[in-house]
Formats: structure tokens, sequence, C-alpha cells
């Protein structure tokens, strides 16, 4: 049974004056979590079973797992070093509505995050920008628009290893469905060994310069190809001897390995034969096959691997929107969808809109001043500036618009050093949605609790 929160508890009553510590942007961040916010998430928890809300014993309260899944984004933390602190520390048992009860394990918070929808955590985001709307934080006049790129949890994607992980991956498979369909030992034979060696020496190969280099490496290719083909029809065969209905998460599992690992084997085919391989229909993770091969033509990183998000902030640095991409859509067709969403968030459009070269079109700043944009701060990308559009760009406004801008960089820099937007820890695609949800909610509270703080006397 999905509870709400524990009797009310203060833990403070118990010690000295002298012993009790209280932080300052916990206390202001206390009110800003309200039943509103907790009914949303266990509406979500309740989901799990048919009877979850009504049967069963006391589950973990949704307080709890909402202040804690914050708790843990707020200062990057893992699950269990989040346990850790908050079973350790008075004050954090205080703000996550612990009390003396015992905290809930890391395994349990884990499980209760997943059951989180990305719709909750927008709902929940929507209520914090008005929350900051009515402090006074924001009012939602000037909106900067800019996109990053949160990198998924992977290794860097080569096509040796990339067959090296298919040939393990299926083999533990295909060993776990061993006690499953049985059958001849000859079929669950194991050749990660051989994959891995083959992976190693083509890496190894690479420091080799010339024809030779060249010729060790498709020899390796090609025996490594061998390896992961014969590995396949292993599992093929051992899908055929599951009976119907049987084991079907398995079964699904296997199917869904053997799709991905054909797919590699067909874009390692075509890079051999020296076919170049659009990075739309390449794969570069068996496990988080969402990736998407993003170019950011930075001095650091050429080409970043993850799922590239768009951000919309207003005045404050209140981040009203995040919204993750599909694969690397361009800037400029984000426009529309973020101006409607500030409409419908704020109620009008913003007075001012700054935006980097990456969403010029030639109708961009049209389309925003139909929506009711007064200023568009859209500096001109490609081709040769004409003297109208020089002297437009040179204007004093538009100067300062492009100084509001830059300070989305700042912000985008705080949420990857501070762990908001860094690399995603959470698996799938919903899992880099309900990352970044997080990790602007966690944003936006960092905000409001820093203005709180000032306001203290």
């Amino acid at each position: 049974m999905i509870v709400t929160s524990y009797p009310a508890e203060d833990l403070y009553a118990l010690i000295p004056d002298a012993l009790q510590y209280h932080d300052p942007l916990l206390v202001a961040l206390d009110p800003l979590i309200d039943e509103a916010m907790v009914a949303q998430v266990r509406a979500d928890v309740c989901r799990r079973w048919p009877q979850s809300a009504t049967r069963g014993r006391p589950s973990t309260p949704a307080e709890v797992i909402v202040r804690m899944l914050l708790l843990r984004r707020l200062y990057d933390w893992s699950f269990a070093e989040t346990v850790c602190r908050v079973a350790d520390s008075i004050s954090l048992r205080q703000f996550c509505r612990v009390g003396t009860h015992a905290v809930p394990a890391a395994s349990t918070l884990d499980r209760w995050a997943t059951w989180v929808r990305p719709t909750t955590l927008d709902a929940l985001n929507r209520q914090l920008v008005e929350q900051a709307r009515q402090h006074g934080i924001t009012r939602g006049r000037k909106l900067r628009l800019d996109t990053t790129v949160v990198e998924t949890l992977i290794h860097y994607p080569s096509d040796s290893t990339l067959l090296a992980d298919g040939v393990r991956v299926l083999s533990r498979l295909i060993g776990t469905a061993k006690a499953v369909v049985g059958g001849p030992s000859r079929l669950f034979r194991n050749r990660v060994r051989s994959a891995r060696r083959r992976a190693q020496a083509i890496g190894e190969s690479t420091r080799r310069r010339g024809e030779a280099g060249r010729m060790q490496r498709e020899r390796q290719y090609r025996d490594l190809l061998r390896i992961t083909r014969a590995t396949v029809g292993q599992a093929r065969q051992v899908l055929d001897r599951f009976a119907p209905g049987q084991a079907p998460r398995l079964q699904r599992a296997v199917q869904e390995m053997l799709d991905r690992t054909e797919q590699v084997m067909r874009q390692t085919t075509r890079r051999l034969a020296g076919q170049a391989v659009p990075a739309a229909e390449k794969l570069v993770s068996l496990l988080e096959p969402h990736t998407a091969i993003i170019r950011r033509d930075k001095p650091r990183a050429q080409v970043e691997y993850g799922r590239k998000v768009l951000l919309a902030e207003t005045e404050g640095g209140i981040i009203s929107q995040a919204r993750v991409l599909a694969g690397n859509a361009p800037d400029a067709d984000q426009l529309d969808d973020s101006l409607a969403h500030h409409q419908a968030q704020f109620g009008r459009p913003p007075h001012l809109l700054a935006t980097d070269r990456g969403f010029w079109r030639h109708d961009g700043e049209e389309r925003a001043q139909a929506a009711g944009v007064r200023l568009v701060a859209m500096p001109q990308s490609g081709g040769r500036l004409s003297a109208t559009r020089r002297v437009y760009e040179r204007q004093r406004w538009f100067r300062q618009a492009q100084r509001f801008r830059a300070g989305g960089e700042g912000r985008i820099s705080v949420c990857k050093r501070r762990g908001w937007l860094g690399r995603c820890r959470d698996h799938g695609q919903e899992g880099v949605i309900r990352w970044v949800g997080w990790g602007v909610l966690a944003n936006n509270l960092w905000v409001i609790g820093r203005h709180a703080c000032a306001a203290t006397p």
C-alpha cells in the first residue's frame, strides 16, 4: 500500500540547541515541495500494481521518495550515497520527512525512481516555474534558447568493441536459456574469449601504419565477424527451441540483442567494403541503442554520443522547458514549439527572444514576431551579411540581447559541473528523459533557494 507520508516528527526537539544545524538552502526549499507535488508522484508509484494504492503492507511514503530523489540530484549523489547521508544526518532526515523510521534501501529508491513518468516531471517543473514567478524571480519577459548534449553511459563506440559486446551479451543470454530449453553442449559454446582477443588485436593494429597495419586489421575483423556470426546462429537455434509463451522476457531479450548485433555486423561489413555509413544509420551501443551521434565542432569534442537537449531559460536563471530531441535535430525546427510552450506557461509571449546562429532560418524572425515576440536577436548564419543586416545586428539592443544569450552558456556549464545535466546514469531512452527532468528540477530548486536565502535577513 502506497502511503503519502509518515506521521509528523520534529527531530530537533530531541537534541540541544547547541547541536542543531539548519542548512539554509534546505530550509528555503522545504516549503516548495508541497502536497500537490507529492500527490502526482504517488499517482505514478501507485501504477506499479492494480491495488497498490489500497492493499498490501505500507511502503516507503511518496513524500520521502520525492524528497530523497530531489536531494540525490541536487547534490549529484548516487542512490547508495543518498541513503547513507540521509541515514547519518538529522537535518537530512528532517528534510526528507524520514524521522526516526528506517531509511529505504538504495535498491528500493532506484526501483521507485523508474516509476516516475517524464510527464509528471514536466508537470512538477511547471509548478516550480509558477512558484518562481510568484516569488518575483522571473516574469517570463525574456527567453533564451540553446541546445546541449547529455552523454549516455557508453564506452567509445568502435565496430570491434560493439561486435565483442554482441558476442558477450548473447553468450550470457544463451547461458541463461540453457536451464530453460536444454540441448547439446555445442549449442551453448561460449566464444567470448575468442571475440575479446580479436577486438584487442584490432586495437593494437591501429598502432601500425601503412598497408601492413590495414591488412592485419581487415584479417582480424573478418575473424571477429565470423565469431559473431557463429554466436548469432547459436542464439537463433536456442530461440527456436523455446515453446510458445515460455520465458517471454528472456525470448524478447534474445531477439532484441540479435537484431542489434546483426545491425552492427551489417554496418561493419559496409565499412570494410569501403562504403560510407550515415550517422543516422549507425548503432553505437547495444545496451543504449537510442544513443545518437551528434557533431558539435568544439575544440575538445568534435563528436559527442548521447541525446541532444533543448533548454529554454527565462530571466532569473529559471529553465522553463527542457526537451530531449530525436537524433541530431536542427535547432531551428524547435523555435515554434518553444514559443508555444512559453505562451502556455506564462500566458503571453516573451518580450525578447535571444538565440545563437544555430536557430537561424530565413523566416525565423518573422515566425517569432508573428507569435508575439517584439525583439528577436537571432544572428544570421551562413552567407555574407548585407549592409542592412550588419547595421541591424550592431544595434545596441541586439548586442545586449546577445550578452543575455551568452548567459545561457553559463547556465549549461553550471548544470554540467553540478551533475544535473552531466553524463546520464539512468538506462534507456525514458531514463535519459527522467535524468534531464530531475536535473532541471534540481536547477530550478537551487535558483529559487538561493534567492530565498539572499532575501532572508
